[in-house]
């Protein structure tokens, strides 16, 4: 394993340098003086921010961009070893390292690092944390799986001992991180072209835990199905947080939502009442997220009114039930949830929400999870009273025909929903106009580019 020595600031070559996790590693090492160059498919606004800040971007991934004065190349899980950059790159023998690595060596040199995981709220759990931190005037290191106003971006380069990140178990990537404090927050099916099942994906976050030295801490969902399998061996301390149980070290109690389905309740620790805690985000599974942010607020110091105005300040990552506004009368919403357990917890948040009817437009991601889930979407997006299913995202998957938006369609068949497959956006917008209600409530949901149709809706 290649080993950076961040006191010698060296020539770094990112393939796919504007995703949102690529672009953050970019900037940290910018901010170190290194010299950083990378290529991506398509120009964006974090390409462009990174030419600003000092980045040499190239648009299109070809052998030549990988110059002879590169000292490392740092990739993605999505880039193939057909890459021309990353073929290029192995035949020239410079030394190459995955994207999860290069975070898990920046991670080795905090004092006070936390990685976030789970299957569910990795953005919102650390965007949480990340404002509690801001909050404490703490100058942390942020890098989060989304935009966040507090950092106008998804990157903050502080200059104390605290780093936050997500911990994604995607090829086991966060496998290579180096945390003192680690948070699971559930764990669940997904992934399954890389996972064979269930019982894999809990020896990865097994292995996770046991990652962490003898002084760290582990904040463990105590919901979760034989959490003994996870730590027990654990030479680390660990804690449980959980919802209307004294068994959990950090416990929500009284859970109640104000007129917009913003989320309260009173925070115990160890069986004793702390404060009543108000969020400005929706859903029982935020209250969750909260808990956890507010154990490793607690781990490193910091006091609860700190937690409160924190927590109070968070108003929710982009794509996680943001308020896009309105068109018609009717409220349009966006969020991110592309996985069954992700989609209910958004409509059960919905409920809370003034409205007449629910809305959703639903765009599957990838073809593996969504032949892995089919009845699982069509049961979740039941808690709507209109579904409209578009075409799957493919993301890094190419299509083999085995599966097809219309299979969810057909399984909500046994629903009472009102249910429609429509492929283009520009129809979807035209259905929507025609049929969307005064005071309706419309979402647009899924990992891809399903929020362009909210934005034109809104931007009408």
């Amino acid at each position: 394993m290649y080993t950076i020595d961040f006191q010698k600031p060296i020539h770094v070559h990112f393939i796919g340098i504007g995703g949102i996790s690529m672009s953050g590693l970019a900037e940290i090492l910018l901010n170190r003086h290194f010299t950083v160059t990378g290529s991506d498919m398509q120009a964006s606004d974090m390409t462009k921010h990174l030419e600003e800040t000092g980045a040499k971007v190239v648009i299109g991934q070809k052998a030549e961009n990988i110059t002879d004065d590169i000292d490392l190349v740092v990739y993605t899980a999505a880039i193939h070893e057909s890459n021309e950059e990353f073929a290029a790159a192995k035949n020239k023998g410079v030394p190459m390292m995955t994207r999860a690595a290069l975070l898990g060596q920046i991670m080795a040199n905090f004092a006070k690092s936390i990685a976030v995981a789970g299957t569910h709220g990795k953005t919102t759990t650390t965007s949480m944390l990340s404002y509690i931190l801001l909050a404490g005037n703490t100058d942390p290191t942020i890098s989060v799986g989304g935009i966040l106003d507090a950092i106008n971006g998804n990157i903050r380069v502080g200059h104390s001992e605290t780093f936050v990140t997500e911990a994604c178990e995607y090829t086991n990537s966060f496998l290579e991180f180096f945390p003192k404090i680690s948070i699971i927050l559930n764990i669940e099916e997904d992934h399954m072209d890389f996972f064979k099942d269930l019982d894999d994906i809990r020896h990865s976050f097994r292995e996770f835990a046991h990652k962490l030295p003898d002084y760290g801490y582990l904040i463990i969902n105590g919901e979760i199905e034989n959490i003994d399998y996870i730590v027990d061996g654990l030479k680390a301390e660990y804690a449980t947080f959980g919802l209307e149980n004294d068994s959990y070290d950090y416990c929500a109690k009284n859970i109640g939502y104000d007129a917009f389905g913003h989320a309260h309740f009173d925070y115990y620790y160890k069986g004793e009442f702390i404060d009543h805690i108000q969020l400005n985000v929706n859903g029982e599974h935020n209250v969750k997220n909260a808990l956890a942010a507010i154990a490793a607020a607690k781990r490193i110091g910091i006091d609860v009114d700190t937690m409160k105005k924190g927590l109070l300040g968070f108003t929710g990552a982009k794509r996680r039930f943001e308020l896009k506004g309105t068109c018609n009368d009717f409220t349009v919403v966006d969020d991110y949830a592309h996985h069954p357990t992700e989609i209910r917890a958004t409509l059960e948040s919905a409920k809370n929400y003034p409205h007449n009817e629910l809305w959703c437009v639903f765009q599957p991601h990838t073809y593996s999870r969504t032949i892995a889930f089919l009845d699982d979407f069509a049961k979740a997006l039941s808690l709507c009273d209109h579904v409209i299913v578009t075409d799957i995202y493919a993301a890094r998957e190419k299509d083999t025909g085995i599966v097809s938006s219309k299979d969810i369609v057909d399984r909500m068949a046994d629903y009472d929903v009102d249910v429609h497959y429509i492929k283009e956006f520009d129809d979807i917008e035209k259905f929507i106009l025609k049929n969307c209600k005064k005071n309706d409530l419309l979402i647009t949901m899924g990992a891809g580019n399903v929020d362009s149709i909210g934005n034109s809706l809104v931007n009408r």
